[in-house]
C-alpha cells in the first residue's frame, strides 16, 4: 500500500516555480550565514541519505521513478534557499524549502526498519504535496492564496492527504501500522481509491484554474505565469497516473515521465531569476538615455525595461486627485489586489507621477523601484531643464526691457538737459555777455539782468536736482523710514507709513524699496481713484517686505505698461519678487519681497 509514493510525487509538479508578489509585502527578519549554513549542509545531508539504496550495492535496483523523485526533492530545497534568501519577504521560498524537505524526509522515514517511521511516513509523507498544490495556485501572488477556488482546492487537498490518509490507516492491515484499529484490506483499498478520486479532481481543477488565468492574462501576467502552465502540464499526467491507479492497470512510463517532470521545477525557477537579471539589463539602457527621453518616449522607454506594452504614466492634474496620461487622457488609478498596480514616481518627498503597470511585476519590486526613480530623474531633470529655459527666457527678456529702460531713460535725460537746465544755462551765457557789456553804458540795466540770470540759475540748478532724485534719491541718505514718509507727504493720496524693523537696510534693498513704493503711489495718484494707500515695511527672516496698497478701484494690469514691469525687473535683480493683487473694486495691493542677510 505504500505505493501510493510515485503518485503523491506527481503532484509536487502542480507547483511549478514560483514568483513573487507584493505591494503590500510583509519586513522579513535578517537571517544570519549560520543559519543559510545549516540549512544547506541539512539539505545536502538529506539528499544524500536519501539516495543511499540507490549508491549502495546490495539490495534490489532502484526504479528509475523513485530517483527522479529524490533528486527533485534536493533540486526543490536548493531552489528554495536560494529564493528564500533573494526574497526573504516572500512565503515562496520557504514553502519550496519545505516541500524539498518532505520529499527527502519520506525517502529517508522509507528506510528505516521501524513501524512508528513506517506510520509517520505513510501518514505524513505525501503532505507536501499540498504545499505544492498552493504555491501553483499562488505562484504570482508570493506564496499566498487570494482567491475562494484557490482556498477550496488547498482543502480538497489536505482533505485527501492527511483526513483520507488517517483512514485509509484505520483498516490497513500491516503489522508496522500503528494507527490500525479495523483491519480490513477490502476497506482500506476502497478509501485509498476514493482518496486517489479526491486528488485527481483536486488537480484537474488546479490545472482549470492556471489555464483560465493564462487565457484571461496580460502579457506580463503570461510570462509569469509560464512555469505555473508547465507544472499544470505535469498535473495532468499526475491526474492520468491516479486514474490509471484507480483503474488497477498502473503505467511505469506515466510514472517515469511524471517524476523525471519534476527536474524541470527548479530550472523554470532558475529561469525566472535569469529573466529578472535580463530585465534589469536594460536598465543600463535606460539610464543611458535618459536625458533625451521625455514625454511618450520616456513611456516607452519604461514599458520596454519592464516588458509591459500598456504600462501608463499618469500626471496628477493641479489642484485635483484625478490624473492624465502624457496625451490628456483621464487615467484611473487601480485598487489593490487587481490586474493593474500603481507605483509613486517620487523625487525628494514630491510626487511627480504615477507608473500604472501590470501586477505580476511586482514580483520583482526592485526592478520596478529602479524604473520609478529612472522615470523621477528624468521628469525631475525635464522640469529642471523647462524651469531653467523659463527663467533663461525671462532673464533675456528683462534685460532686454532694463537695456531698453536704459536707453529711455538716458533719452530723457539727455532731452530734460537739453530742453530745460541746458536752455537756461546757454541763457545765462548770454546773459552775462549782455551784463559784461553794458556795465559801462547802462549799469541799470546790467543790474536786472544779473537778477534775471541769478533766477534762471535757480531754476537750472533746481532742474538737475529733480534729475539727481530719478538716478538716486538723496532722501535716501537719510535712510528708508525718512525717504517714505518724504514720498508719502508728497503723494497726491493721503498716504501713511508704517516701518518695522532696524532703521536702515543695505542700500540697494532701499532703492529697490523706495522705487517700488515711489512707482506704486504716482500709480495711485493717476489710476487708482483711492482716499487713502499705506506703505508698510517689515522684516522677516532673511527678507525685507515692502507693501503698498490703496481702497482704488483695483483692476491694475502689471502688463499694461512698463512702469510695473521695470519695478518687477529691479526686484528680480536683487533675487526678489514682485507681487500684485488688484481685485477689481477692492483695491490694489503691491508687495515686494527683497532678499536681505544683513
Amino acid at each position: 500500500m505504500i505505493r501510493v509514493m510515485p503518485w503523491a510525487v506527481g503532484a509536487g509538479e502542480l507547483v511549478a516555480r514560483p514568483r513573487l508578489h507584493g505591494l503590500g509585502r510583509l519586513t522579513a527578519p535578517t537571517r544570519s550565514a549560520w543559519f543559510w549554513l545549516a540549512l544547506w549542509v541539512a539539505a545536502g545531508a538529506a539528499g544524500l541519505i536519501a539516495q543511499i539504496p540507490v549508491l549502495t550495492a546490495g539490495g534490489a535496483p532502484v526504479p528509475l521513478s523513485e530517483v527522479f523523485h529524490n533528486l527533485s526533492g534536493v533540486s526543490f530545497a536548493a531552489c528554495g534557499l536560494i529564493a528564500w534568501r533573494r526574497r526573504p519577504d516572500s512565503a515562496v521560498g520557504p514553502m519550496l524549502t519545505g516541500a524539498g524537505f518532505g520529499v527527502l524526509l519520506a525517502a529517508i522515514l522509507g528506510q528505516l526498519d521501524s513501524s512508528f517511521a513506517f506510520t509517520i511516513a505513510l501518514l505524513f509523507g505525501e503532505l507536501w504535496i499540498a504545499l505544492y498544490a498552493a504555491l501553483i495556485l499562488s505562484f504570482v501572488t508570493g506564496g499566498r492564496l487570494t482567491t475562494t477556488i484557490d482556498v477550496v482546492l488547498f482543502d480538497a487537498f489536505i482533505f485527501g492527504l492527511l483526513v483520507l490518509q488517517v483512514a485509509v490507516q484505520l483498516f490497513l492491515p500491516d503489522e508496522r501500522n500503528l494507527l490500525v484499529v479495523w483491519p480490513d484490506a477490502g476497506v482500506a483499498d476502497a478509501l485509498l481509491k476514493v482518496q486517489w478520486a479526491v486528488l485527481a479532481v483536486a488537480s484537474l481543477g488546479v490545472v482549470a484554474v492556471t489555464a483560465h488565468r493564462w487565457y484571461v492574462a496580460s502579457r506580463p501576467r503570461r510570462r509569469a505565469l509560464l512555469p505555473s502552465l508547465g507544472g499544470s502540464l505535469s498535473a495532468v499526467l499526475f491526474s492520468a497516473n491516479l486514474v490509471l491507479l484507480i483503474a488497477g492497470s498502473p503505467s511505469v512510463l506515466i510514472l517515469t515521465a511524471l517524476n523525471a517532470a519534476l527536474l524541470t521545477v527548479p530550472a523554470a525557477f532558475l529561469w525566472g531569476l535569469l529573466r529578472s537579471r535580463l530585465a534589469r539589463s536594460g536598465l543600463a539602457d535606460l539610464f543611458r538615455e535618459l536625458g533625451s527621453l521625455r514625454g511618450v518616449r520616456l513611456e516607452a522607454g519604461l514599458a520596454k525595461v519592464l516588458g509591459d506594452p500598456a504600462l501608463v504614466l499618469a500626471y496628477r492634474v493641479p489642484g485635483e486627485r484625478t490624473y492624465m496620461d502624457g496625451g490628456g487622457r483621464a487615467v484611473t488609478l487601480p485598487a489593490a489586489g487587481g490586474d493593474r498596480a500603481a507605483a509613486s514616481v517620487e523625487r525628494d518627498g514630491r510626487e511627480l507621477a504615477v507608473l500604472v503597470y501590470d501586477a505580476s511585476l511586482e514580483d520583482d519590486p526592485e526592478l520596478v523601484a529602479a524604473v520609478a526613480a529612472a522615470a523621477a530623474i528624468a521628469l525631475d531633470d525635464a522640469r529642471l531643464q523647462a524651469e531653467s529655459e523659463d527663467r533663461l527666457a525671462e532673464l533675456r527678456a528683462s534685460r532686454e526691457r532694463i537695456v531698453a529702460a536704459g536707453d529711455a531713460e538716458r533719452r530723457r535725460l539727455e532731452r530734460n538737459l537739453h530742453d530745460g537746465a541746458q536752455q537756461r544755462l546757454v541763457f545765462v551765457a548770454l546773459q552775462l555777455r549782455m551784463i559784461q557789456t553794458r556795465l559801462e553804458t547802462d549799469p541799470a540795466s546790467a543790474k536786472a539782468l544779473v537778477a534775471s540770470a541769478g533766477e534762471e540759475l535757480s531754476r537750472a540748478l533746481e532742474e538737475l536736482r529733480e534729475l539727481a532724485r530719478g538716478i538716486h534719491p538723496s532722501v535716501l541718505n537719510h535712510g528708508l523710514k525718512a525717504a517714505l514718509r518724504s514720498l508719502a507727504s508728497r503723494s497726491g493720496v493721503p498716504t501713511t507709513v508704517s516701518f518695522e524693523g532696524p532703521e536702515r537696510l543695505p542700500e540697494p534693498v532701499e532703492l529697490a524699496a523706495y522705487f517700488v513704493a515711489c512707482e506704486a503711489l504716482a500709480n495711485v495718484a493717476k489710476y487708482a481713484q483711492a482716499t487713502r494707500a499705506t506703505v508698510c515695511v517689515s522684516r522677516r527672516v532673511g527678507v525685507a517686505v515692502i507693501e503698498v496698497a490703496d481702497d482704488g478701484i483695483g483692476g491694475a494690469d502689471e502688463t499694461g505698461g512698463t512702469g510695473l514691469q521695470g519695478l518687477a525687473d529691479r526686484v528680480a535683480a536683487l533675487d526678489g519678487t514682485l507681487r500684485i493683487l488688484s481685485p477689481p473694486g477692492a483695491g490694489t495691493v503691491v508687495t515686494a519681497d527683497l532678499p536681505c542677510a544683513s
